[in-house]
């Protein structure tokens, strides 16, 4: 009887799926908060049980204080996207490190900052210089549905399900009701497909890649 018991659960085991194994992405949100936009997209992502990583803008965490507590709350990574959303290639360096530091006094202690996207992705030398001083690797992305540009839902979902591959971040954004309504599209079709979403962070671990702070990273393959 025991034997029996032993091969019935060597068979379980081998049975199981191990989550490692399946493609992961990160889902990344840019230029929030913003209100009710940003209040859907967590609700739809709570009720998914998916976490991701929204880059956030100071002046806007000056008008949605709450929210960024509640994406700390609920497992959700925080990066820096800067204070002003001007573009940072253009800023010397003591504006750099003012646009930082002024969105990282807005955030909650317990946010554990590592990330920074640059407005545009646009980076230099200074920019790469500042994200060091502060701590914080830069993260651009590698599958773009340029869902800021149309309202169209199903364009954008098919943008990022058919280009999608293990290791991708995927820029995505909290400001209009189509991109909500993508976003969560994605996470549904892509779960049918086997993929896992994370973080930016955790989908580094799990790649087996360390974020360097002024190193720049577009995509984190195994």
């Amino acid at each position: 009887m025991r034997r029996f018991l032993s091969f019935f659960f060597f068979l379980i085991v081998l049975c199981v799926p191990v989550e490692a194994t399946s493609p992961a992405v990160a889902l990344t949100f840019d230029d929030g908060p913003s209100g009710r936009f940003t209040e859907r997209l967590l609700d739809g992502l709570q009720e998914r049980q998916v976490n991701a990583t929204f880059f956030l803008c100071g002046y806007r965490l000056e008008q949605y204080p709450n929210l960024a507590k509640r994406m700390v709350d609920e497992g959700h990574e925080i990066g820096l996207h800067g204070y002003t959303h001007h573009d940072m290639a253009s800023m010397g360096q003591a504006q750099l490190s003012q646009e930082l530091s002024d969105t990282m006094a807005l955030l909650p202690d317990n946010a554990n900052i590592h990330l920074l996207r640059p407005p545009g992705g646009k980076t230099t030398d200074r920019v790469a210089q500042a994200a060091a001083n502060c701590g914080v690797a830069i993260i651009t992305w590698s599958v773009d549905p340029k869902d800021w540009a149309t309202k169209d839902s199903q364009t954008v979902t098919k943008a990022v399900v058919d280009r999608a591959q293990d290791g991708d971040i995927i820029l995505l954004h909290d400001m209009s009701d189509s991109s909500v309504d993508a976003a969560l599209a994605i996470v549904d079709l892509l779960r049918q497909q086997g993929y896992t979403f994370c973080t930016v962070s955790q989908l580094a671990l799990r790649q087996g890649k360390e974020l360097s702070p002024g190193s720049c990273y577009s995509r984190l393959s195994p």
